[in-house]
């Protein structure tokens, strides 16, 4: 009796780590997304630099992760986040931010208890949030990436010192997530930004190590 040949396996990708920065950079700056009202989002595509009415002193997230931009603006779909950045930064300011930062929420692994965590959070200039990933249709994936948030003194460097490019990619989502709706999947993976393993620095919360 004749069997069928067995499939052929492809090479098994290795398991994400839990935590995990993934982004599209260089050897001198990291991308990272936005999203803003028009009237924020297109002078500071237009520029290259943020206008005179972003608010220097409030808090901002940076997300390095694509896709976990479009599950927050609904793939530029929602209220003032009509206008997607894509934001290229210099690394040695983003790697700043992280040494420099605080986990968002009280984790008794990193913290000796919760009242040094509240003393360390109020005076950090950055904060650092793991969400899960998530997939082309949005879904969450079982491992997280970064979401960095940035406050006085790092959120005017961001503005002012970090900043090398700004581009709108309002269009580019929009067509990755015509492809999805489409179901044309591999068309729209192939379209995503090519965002790898960064290097954080030691001390980043929620690592432990480096990744």
């Amino acid at each position: 009796m004749s069997t069928s040949p067995a499939p052929v396996q492809g090479p098994v990708p290795p398991a994400e780590p839990h935590r995990r920065i993934r982004a599209l950079h260089t050897d001198e700056t990291v991308t990272v997304y936005q999203a803003y009202s028009p009237a924020l989002g297109l002078p500071a595509a237009r520029d290259g630099r943020f206008p005179v009415a972003w608010k220097r002193e409030r808090m901002t997230w940076i997300k390095p992760s694509f896709l976990w931009m479009m599950y927050r603006c609904g793939w530029g779909a929602k209220a003032d986040q009509e206008t997607v950045l894509a934001v290229e930064i210099d690394r040695g300011g983003f790697d700043w931010a992280l040494r420099s930062a605080c986990l968002s929420h009280y984790d008794p692994d990193e913290h000796p208890d919760r009242g040094g965590w509240q003393r360390q959070l109020k005076g950090a200039p950055a904060r650092v949030q793991w969400d899960p990933e998530r997939d082309l249709r949005l879904q969450a994936l079982p491992y997280r990436s970064l979401q960095l948030g940035l406050a006085g003194e790092a959120s005017r460097r961001y503005a002012d010192e970090w900043t090398v490019a700004i581009s709108d990619v309002t269009p580019l989502a929009r067509e990755i997530h015509a492809l999805v709706r489409s179901g044309d999947t591999a068309a729209a993976a192939a379209l995503l930004p090519e965002e790898r393993p960064y290097p954080a620095p030691e001390g980043t919360p929620g690592l432990g190590r480096v990744s």
